[in-house]
């Protein structure tokens, strides 16, 4: 029979190469920030309320008829959006939402990987209160139907 010893020097071995094991083949957790982000959705052509925060122009291109003083944008995030191909690519095709969604988290994860100005910019006005990321368009009135600000609210709260 082994000794107690030994057996618990065994088990120990054994717990370590599990949690090693089990250390090596996680998934890296996403980084998260202690608070939860107050990211809100919104058509740039709705009229401001208070409770937006800051307004957060989120397309490319500036809504047609929509002037800048009416508008009352904080912040254009131009540069945070679809590049001109992918948003011409997905006006084309926009039943295959979920090529969209993967082709633009990695447009935005090399824009991130630069340490780009726009998403720092976006970041810390996050870390000051709510922003509402406006966009023009129309699909945005039905919340069943995503748009690109439904993957940039994602990829701000995931990174």
């Amino acid at each position: 029979m082994p000794s107690s010893k030994a057996t618990d020097t065994a088990s120990s071995a054994k717990a370590k190469t599990t949690t090693a094991t089990a250390a090596a083949t996680a998934k890296p957790a996403r980084k998260r920030s202690a608070k939860r982000l107050d990211i809100r959705l919104k058509r740039a052509y709705d009229a401001p309320d208070p409770a937006d925060g800051q307004r957060v122009l989120a397309d490319r291109l500036w809504p047609r008829g929509l002037a800048k003083a009416k508008a009352q944008i904080d912040f254009w995030a131009k540069d945070a959006t679809p590049s001109t191909p992918l948003r011409q690519w997905f006006h084309q095709h926009p039943e295959q939402f979920d090529e969209f969604r993967q082709r633009f988290l990695d447009e935005l994860a090399s824009l991130d990987a630069q340490h780009n100005v726009m998403l720092t910019e976006l970041h810390e006005r996050l870390a000051r209160g709510p922003v509402t990321l406006l966009t023009a368009a129309h699909r945005l009135v039905d919340d069943d139907t995503p748009t690109h600000l439904h993957v940039l609210r994602d990829f701000l709260e995931s990174h």
